[in-house]
């Protein structure tokens, strides 16, 4: 059934104010309506859950990870503690793909490495708009200042750190360096793909990752204008807790796991949730997957960025990826009762 914006605040689904809530409905399923949903390996579903659920505070959150985590039928636990909410806003469901890029670098600048990964300065954590990407890339404001975390080879795989909000360094004993998101310049984010398409360059449809890359390598000059027409940038930290073999730390500040984890807008779906997926496209997909991150671009009830994994591989998989269905959120079933009741008002 379909319930209101007053349901959802009152069953904590939302906060009240969150923008887009007046537009937003509720609409309770059956796991006989997901598609797919049988054929899954809940199991997988079910360790990523328990990676981040102990940092869910709500109490019918921890409980649930307290009862899940001696649990040997993961699609029965989530069929009895969970019931399927399909939130909708009006806008139609869009998945992407990100990943966590691999660059070339080091720990001191040379001919080579001579493009700066930079730590955020101080100035720019206490203002709500800095400096933007071309005053920072041309000015004197970051200069000797100690706030280099390494130098890269390319100022392209760079820019599209940035964009990821987290990658690993490969450096030149074979070691590798993490770095996490660590702050912006609080400029909004400019698609320079949709800037590509506005000078008649390519069509809509040509525009990937890769392509974008490509083009800025082969026009040198004019690529590096139009990286400076994204005024956002992106500051990093080091993160020297997670493994190289673990994935890259989400916003729950854990690792988020290769095609199980996903990047959801938080004022509609609350970070730790399991999250039904059903994407169309040229790679279809009906996965349970859990909720573990954000990002500046993922903003809607029916948005969400799919995880890849790390390197060039999953990077081009997840450059192709821009397909619609449906995303489907697992609520506790005390909340899913308080839709229900609410509504029926």
């Amino acid at each position: 059934m379909i319930t209101t914006i007053k349901a959802a605040v009152s069953a904590g689904l939302i906060m009240a104010g969150s923008a887009g809530a007046q537009d937003t409905k509720y609409s309770i399923l059956g796991f006989d309506d997901l598609e797919g949903w049988a054929q899954d390996d809940h199991g997988a579903a079910l360790s990523v859950f328990l990676n981040t659920c102990r940092d869910m505070d709500a109490p019918d959150w921890s409980t649930l990870c307290a009862v899940a985590q001696d649990q040997s039928d993961a699609r029965g636990f989530f069929e009895l503690f969970f019931r399927p909410v399909l939130i909708e806003d009006g806008n139609p469901a869009l998945f992407t793909g990100y990943f966590e890029p691999e660059l070339d670098g080091a720990t001191r600048p040379s001919e080579r490495f001579r493009y700066p990964v930079y730590k955020m300065p101080r100035e720019a954590r206490g203002a709500n708009v800095w400096l933007t990407r071309r005053e920072i890339e041309t000015g004197a404001a970051m200069k000797n200042r100690g706030l280099e975390i390494a130098w890269v080879d390319d100022p392209v795989e760079l820019f599209f750190l940035q964009i990821q909000g987290s990658g690993r360094i490969r450096l030149p004993d074979g070691r590798y360096l993490r770095v996490g998101y660590g702050g912006s310049n609080g400029h909004n984010y400019r698609s320079i793909g949709v800037e590509l398409i506005r000078r008649g360059i390519y069509k809509a449809h040509q525009v990937s990752a890769q392509v974008i890359k490509n083009w800025v390598r082969r026009n040198p000059m004019d690529g590096e204008e139009l990286l400076r027409f994204n005024n956002s940038y992106v500051f990093f930290r080091e993160v020297n807790q997670v493994p190289s073999d673990k994935g890259p730390l989400g916003a729950m500040n854990r690792s988020i796991t290769t095609m199980r984890s996903v990047a959801v807008d938080p004022k509609y779906t609350t970070l730790g949730t399991p999250v039904w997926l059903e994407k169309a496209g040229e790679m279809p997909l009906r996965r349970l997957m859990v909720a573990q991150d954000t990002g500046s671009a993922i903003k809607g009830a029916q948005r969400a960025d799919i995880f890849f994994g790390t390197g060039d591989n999953a990077g081009r998989a997840a450059g192709k990826l821009r397909d619609g269905g449906r995303m489907v959120v697992l609520l506790p079933i005390q909340r899913a009762y308080a839709l229900e009741y609410e509504g029926a008002l």
